[in-house]
């Protein structure tokens, strides 16, 4: 059957943007290489016809420069619409990179928006206005909690301010009748008495010429006896 009927050919997959973008490239290249050699055969005639005399010889070269002068405008033409072509690949290429980016977009959003639904669901405003009284209840009570315990136990309650005005008033009376000038209390001031005076002997003036009274060394101090040495 195969024999008769064939076998159907598998169809080339279509080149993609980038490829036919890649080809038209090339194309583009090998013209631009085809107008540069005939702008130099161009250059190479121009330069024939200044150095030949008018007459068949220059014509001839003449004829020669306008058939390549032909050739670069048709490969002109060709360059330019080659590049026209590669232009509109490049906007549909950035088009269709355009539509990935917005699809994975919207990928991404229906994938947060899924996430953020599931977790909404899991809160309510009424559990969390709940908490927020509990939470305002129990700082309440910690606070009273703290204030019961800095209670002093050696402080009655029945105390009179009154009368400990009063004896605080006493107390600043009581302290000012002990300050002397400038204000100072009378504790705070320096003793005024004068010490008592040490009744020393007078140190002796050096002088060798002087007498030195009996029984006194050179001191002031009495003097020791001396011993008589028997002959």
């Amino acid at each position: 059957m195969k024999r008769v009927f064939g076998v159907k050919k598998e169809k080339a997959p279509a080149p993609t943007v980038e490829e036919a973008t890649e080809r038209m490239n090339k194309r583009g290249d090998n013209v631009d290489d085809k107008i540069k050699k005939l702008d130099a055969e161009l250059v190479r005639y121009r330069e024939q016809i200044k150095r030949t005399r008018p007459g068949p010889a220059q014509e001839a070269v003449k004829a020669r420069a306008m058939r390549i002068l032909k050739q670069k405008k048709l490969y002109e033409g060709q360059r330019d619409q080659l590049y026209n072509q590669t232009f509109n690949l490049e906007q549909v290429s950035f088009a269709t990179e355009g539509i990935k980016d917005a699809q994975q977009t919207m990928s991404a959003m229906r994938a947060a928006n899924k996430e953020l639904k599931g977790t909404m669901k899991t809160l309510k405003i009424d559990d969390i206005d709940k908490m927020q009284d509990e939470m305002m209840d129990l700082v309440d009570y910690s606070n009273e909690i703290q204030e019961s315990l800095g209670r002093s136990y050696s402080v009655p309650d029945d105390i009179d301010e009154d009368e400990l005005m009063g004896e605080l008033a006493a107390l600043e009376e009581d302290m000012g009748s002990e300050e002397v000038s400038d204000g100072v209390p009378a504790y705070l001031q320096p003793d005024t008495e004068p010490e008592p005076e040490l009744n020393l002997p007078t140190a002796p003036s050096g002088q060798t010429g002087q007498p030195q009274a009996q029984g006194v060394d050179e001191y002031g101090f009495p003097a020791a006896p001396r011993a008589q040495v028997r002959t």
